[in-house]
């Protein structure tokens, strides 16, 4: 479990980007951590991975202060980088290098996921192309098997067919165990992968729900005429209709939309936090 509790944190003593932020993050789910570019999320990552520090409140990943860094911590827990940085080695002097820090580590693993991406293995890591550095980063840390792991605009670079075997990968190493938070702007490549969504915007938390209580008080649809006295969260014309996000007030089945959400919730943040009761 990953708590906050009246976490407040700046880059400067003057201007705080999170203030009294309380968030509990729970065994055995994927989370989507959605926000526009500069609202904070990278800096949310990186307070949870302790390379950078809140100012105020408390922040605890497993029961233990990612602040102090220590190696009992860190063999829990992998952070990927938006910029990947890899050195001039091959991979077996990478994993020769690092493995050994990460108890859990699978080499048979790690190699079927490079296998699975289409990682060259041959010759240094520096001299492949950007989105080859990317896959082979995720292979390895998906290979650490850490309880915890951070991952920072992960399909940047990479094309279609991989960022569709990355969301395989990912569901294939899920277990009751672990906390798998992605966090991102292209929010297409979350649907049908994450069951938590977290929501922020300049600091705030503006949502926190799962997928199944989304489902349940939200109601994604194209319609013809906004239905009278309807609550809509957002709305956008279509080609062939309006495309509605709406309180589900009948109970209907609908499949969600994440890009529709997140407009939704960012635009109208005072009506998604009556539907949903966000403190």
């Amino acid at each position: 479990m990953i708590q906050l509790n009246n976490l407040s944190f700046g880059y400067s003593s003057k201007k705080l980007l999170y203030k009294d932020l309380n968030l509990n993050i729970q065994d055995g789910s994927i989370y989507g951590l959605l926000g526009k570019n500069g609202a904070g999320k990278s800096t949310l990552l990186k307070n949870m991975v302790g390379t950078l520090f809140p100012v105020e409140g408390s922040l605890l990943v497993n029961g233990m202060v990612p602040k102090s860094r220590k190696p009992s911590f860190l063999q829990t827990i992998y952070y990927i980088a938006e910029d990947v940085y890899v050195p001039a080695l091959t991979i077996k002097q990478y994993q020769n290098l690092f493995a050994p820090f990460y108890p859990m580590f699978d080499g048979n693993s790690f190699y079927k996921y490079l296998n699975e991406l289409e990682v060259s293995i041959d010759g240094k890591l520096n001299k492949l192309s950007f989105g080859q550095q990317k896959k082979f980063v995720i292979a390895f840390a998906l290979a650490c098997n850490t309880r915890v792991l951070l991952m920072d605009e992960p399909t940047n670079g990479l094309d279609i067919p991989s960022k569709a075997q990355f969301r395989k990968l990912i569901a294939s190493v899920m277990n009751d165990d672990r906390i798998i938070i992605i966090s991102t702007h292209q929010i297409r490549d979350l649907e049908n992968m994450i069951d938590n969504i977290i929501i922020v915007d300049d600091g705030t938390l503006l949502l926190h729900a799962s997928v199944a209580d989304i489902a349940e008080k939200l109601c994604f649809k194209t319609v013809s005429e906004i239905p009278p006295g309807a609550r809509v969260l957002y709305s956008e014309k279509m080609l062939r209709g309006t495309a509605v996000v709406m309180e589900n007030a009948g109970e209907e089945d609908s499949a969600l939309n994440l890009e529709q959400l997140f407009n939704g919730v960012t635009e109208n943040p005072a009506m998604a936090k009556q539907i949903f009761s966000t403190n």
